[in-house]
């Protein structure tokens, strides 16, 4: 697995919980299904470019915040 894959999705997931949110209600959010999400956020698969926007604005947060692996504070 691509180590950033892996980090995306632990970030995605971070946030997510952070802000209370379920699978499920982020993929209503972001209108993608409940599958890819846990496929994102467990590193097996990765989000287009606007996908990624599309997080980082329903979780209102920089996209680069995605990026940030908060177990090591490194980008």
């Amino acid at each position: 697995m691509a180590v950033l894959k892996v980090r995306f999705g632990r970030e995605l997931k971070y946030l997510r919980k952070k802000f209370d949110l379920t699978q499920e209600q982020l993929a209503e959010k972001t209108g993608l299904s409940v599958d890819f999400i846990g496929m994102i956020e467990r590193g097996e698969r990765a989000p287009s470019f606007e996908t990624i926007e599309k997080f980082a604005k329903v979780l209102k947060v920089k996209i680069s915040e995605l990026f940030i692996d908060e177990d090591t504070g490194s980008e």
